[in-house]
């Protein structure tokens, strides 16, 4: 099968984040997967800025179980557009919206072929997203295509030099008896869906060279210090052995250096 359609049946099988959706009805389990998602993530808010929508027009790729996107709607953007490459979450997305009296614009859509002319929006938003696909410096072009002259796209994409890329070095290539085997081909294999990709910080200015100023950070997560579920690949009893011996407070020593999640605010 073709890597991109992997893509999408990996994520269509079950959204990002939705195991936290926990409750009798739909809207409380979509209340319970934001609140855990901004409880393990708070930086989001902080990075994404949703404020700054207000007026403007604004893409997110990769709108996930929308809630960021229902962020960026109550920001009152002049025009909001969300993309996603699976139906299931799009129709996470359209009932969130919807049911805070929202009318979404949501569509079926590929970060590496954006269906929108040139200069098409101010802002441009993707959290976890264009990692997974297979050409992500072409997804990155896109971006930078549909952005107006000024315009600003913030981006999370995966970081190698992290403790959750070691840790699964060590657990897939060390300790399964193939230490020469790449950390970028672990990372493909075991992260998330299908051929995820994780970069360096240089690598990541790379990808967006053709933008006029990037700004970059990282920052520790949940995974980083094992918090949380574990995602759809990881569960059984040594993720439980790990977590209750896991040294938290020597990776937060380390700082938001060793963090998995690279921020990228790159202005065109």
């Amino acid at each position: 099968m073709e890597l991109k359609a992997q893509v999408r049946d990996f994520w269509d099988a079950a959204s990002c984040s939705e195991v936290y959706a926990q409750g009798s009805t739909r809207a409380e389990q979509l209340a319970a997967q934001a609140a855990a998602r901004y409880r393990f993530e708070p930086y989001i808010s902080e990075f994404a800025r949703f404020a700054d929508g207000a007026g403007r027009d604004v893409l997110e790729i990769g709108v996930g179980m929308g809630a960021d996107h229902l962020e960026w709607a109550r920001a009152v953007p002049r025009r909001l557009i969300g993309i996603d490459l699976t139906p299931r979450a799009l129709e996470h997305t359209r009932f969130r919206l919807s049911a805070s009296g929202f009318r979404p614009r949501l569509l079926v859509g590929d970060s590496e072929a954006l269906a929108f002319p040139d200069a098409s929006f101010d802002l441009i938003y993707s959290w976890g997203v264009i990692h997974h696909t297979p050409d992500t410096q072409a997804a990155v072009r896109e971006i930078h295509r549909v952005l107006r002259p000024g315009g600003r796209a913030r981006i999370m994409i995966y970081h190698s030099q992290s403790v959750t890329a070691a840790m699964l070095w060590l657990r897939y290539a060390l300790a399964a008896g193939r230490p020469l085997r790449s950390l970028a081909d672990v990372v493909a294999a075991h992260l998330e869906s299908p051929g995820t990709k994780a970069y360096t910080l240089d690598a990541a200015r790379q990808l967006f060279r053709d933008f006029t100023s990037v700004e970059l950070r990282t920052t520790l997560t949940l995974s980083d210090l094992l918090q949380g579920e574990a995602g759809q690949r990881h569960r059984g009893p040594l993720l439980r052995v790990a977590r209750a011996v896991w040294p938290r407070w020597a990776i937060r020593r380390l700082g938001s250096r060793a963090g998995l999640d690279l921020l990228i605010d790159a202005v065109r």
